[in-house]
């Protein structure tokens, strides 16, 4: 048997009903009136967000990463919390706009269309430039609409998040402009009439790595403040990017975000004096909303096969696709799981929880002991709450999606 992942702190001391923002699973299933379903718990969202303010350094900005979780309710439960808003499509800007002003906005991502430039520079959306050929679309298209356009400079930095899921820097990258060249184009961007809004400097993500994270974020700083000195310029803000990550698998441990604030407290401090006027912020999507994400799908059959016994469920990778193994894991290993309506009691059934596509692919937990379930049987997936529906081919096989709600808006 393999070991299962840890539950999050808010549901690891359960017994009997798994609850979900203080109700019971079957009830958030009743009024979906489907399964399968994710259901977020805006209260844990928030209390995150109230850690990471007393943690941090005063006044250090909180952006959410939109592409984390873009369910409408919950990003416009998140805004009036954090301090911007991190997009990466023109349909999530415009998800944006709704409950945030273009100004909180910006937009990072590689082969942004022209059409999508465009919306961005026309609605004062700042623009994350991610190569010199893209600075120049976008010089062009505000030339041509007459307007100053908001631009910041993405930077691939001369360095590395050690123990991210995904690094995202010191490598060859479609990702920002390489930092040897970084300082030239702000001063290009500058001499064009821009309206230069600072740096961004994203190195990796999913790190339980918390000396890793403050040494990137130290190191960021600096090369914020040697890009700066390059350019001749202070940014008015310095994106130092993200990368917290959560606990998916077994002797996975959490950040100790207290002492990472402690750590950019010391970076900031030690600041180059370029970047004494700068504002700083931190772009975070699946510490904030991970752990506050559970997927419930439905037990629909119980077959043995050759000595080993699945409970097959109505839901799957198309919905689910990380909890599968098939999003960016090179080891397959099992997120955490329960049978929602026995939580606490004795695991003594060796079985694998398979979905409902034609592909052995589908597999949300392979080889696991669990409290016995049957047909009808709600069985949860837990840290569901980033990369989830969206991050999940759910048009596979022509299935239909799952149902979303929200706990405790």
């Amino acid at each position: 048997m393999k070991p299962l992942g840890p539950l999050p702190p808010e549901y690891a001391a359960q017994s009997g009903e798994l609850r979900i923002g203080g109700r019971p699973a079957e009830s958030w299933a009743a009024e979906a009136g489907t399964t399968p379903l994710f259901v977020y718990d805006f209260a844990i969202v928030a209390a995150r967000i109230a850690r990471f303010r007393a943690a941090m350094p005063a006044g250090l900005g909180l952006h959410y990463a939109i592409k984390a979780n873009p369910f409408p309710p919950l990003v416009a439960a998140i805004a009036p919390l954090v301090d911007g808003l991190d997009v990466a499509s023109r349909g999530e800007m415009v998800r944006a706009l709704t409950v945030a002003p273009a100004r909180a906005l910006s937009f990072a991502g590689p082969g942004k269309r022209d059409d999508e430039l465009a919306a961005a520079i026309s609605e004062g959306v700042t623009l994350h430039l991610e190569s010199d050929g893209e600075a120049d679309r976008a010089l062009a298209i505000a030339d041509r609409l007459g307007v100053a356009p908001r631009l910041a400079v993405r930077v691939n930095p001369d360095l590395e998040l050690r123990g991210a899921g995904m690094r995202m820097g010191g490598r060859p990258s479609p990702f920002g402009v390489d930092a040897e060249r970084a300082a030239a184009l702000v001063r290009r961007l500058r001499a064009a009439g821009a309206d230069w809004r600072g740096w961004h400097c994203y190195a990796g993500s999913q790190s339980l790595d918390t000396l890793a994270l403050i040494e990137v974020q130290a190191a960021t700083v600096a090369l914020a403040g040697r890009l700066s000195d390059e350019a001749g310029a202070t940014p008015p803000l310095v994106n130092l990017g993200g990368g917290f990550g959560v606990p998916y698998f077994a002797g996975d441990r959490p950040i100790d975000v207290e002492a990472i604030g402690v750590g950019l407290v010391d970076a900031l401090d030690r600041r180059a004096g370029s970047l004494a006027d700068s504002a700083f912020a931190l772009e975070l999507g699946r510490w904030l909303v991970g752990d506050a994400g559970v997927y419930l799908t439905r037990v629909v059959d119980r077959k043995e096969s050759r000595g080993e016994t699945f409970l097959v469920v109505d839901g799957g990778l198309h919905h689910q696709l990380a909890a599968s193994g098939n999003f960016g894991t090179v080891v397959r290993r099992n997120y955490p799981v329960a049978v929602a309506g026995r939580m606490g009691a004795p695991a003594d059934d060796p079985v694998s929880v398979v979905g409902c596509l034609c592909t052995p692919l589908d597999r949300l937990a392979d080889r696991v002991q669990l409290p016995r379930a049957g047909p009808g049987d709600l069985v949860a997936i837990f840290c569901a709450g980033a990369y989830g529906l969206t991050a999940s081919p759910a048009a596979f096989l022509g299935h239909p999606p799952a149902a979303e709600l929200l706990a405790n808006a």
